[in-house]
């Protein structure tokens, strides 16, 4: 889900949703992983109420929530985030020089207890939340802004 704009960060130096949009267009599978602006449809601003309304109008479905560690590092600042956690099971990737002090923040501190290791990502859909698990992947330091700024203007999305 590509966010139209996350109220905890800066307009400035923001790709356009679009472009953002195209570029996760362009990595996803369009069948496992599927790009959209629905949150943009939604109307919804605050990840609380575009959850709810996901989990309403698709009642069958066992959503996990994906994120970087740099989100879990963040997550109290966020409205509603230990709703969220009661909510959805979420995964969080590793994102260099977050890491660390997201697995010592708060937000993993307060969910200790319902975390679950790395392996049990597999099931983590069928998971009573609150539910996390903190993925191994590979990692690249750059930042979404970086990559777009290093693109020849050729093969950047308008």
């Amino acid at each position: 889900m590509v966010s139209p704009g996350n109220p905890l960060k800066p307009v400035r130096g923001m790709a356009k949703l679009a472009q953002r949009l195209a570029s996760a267009r362009a990595v996803a599978d369009g069948r496992r992983v599927v790009a959209t602006d629905i949150e943009a449809r939604l109307g919804t601003r605050f990840t609380i109420d575009t959850l709810r309304l996901l989990q309403r109008r698709f009642s069958r479905v066992a959503f996990v929530w994906i994120a970087g560690a740099d989100i879990l590092q963040q997550l109290p600042h966020w409205r509603s985030w230990r709703q969220i956690a009661r909510q959805v099971p979420f995964a969080i990737l590793p994102r260099p020089g977050y890491n660390r002090a997201a697995l010592a923040g708060c937000a993993a501190a307060v969910l200790r207890g319902a975390r679950w290791p790395a392996r049990a990502a597999t099931v983590l859909a069928g998971c009573t939340p609150p539910a996390w698990v903190f993925l191994t992947a590979p990692q690249h330091a750059a930042s979404a802004s970086a990559i777009r700024a290093a693109l020849p203007s050729a093969h950047r999305v308008t």
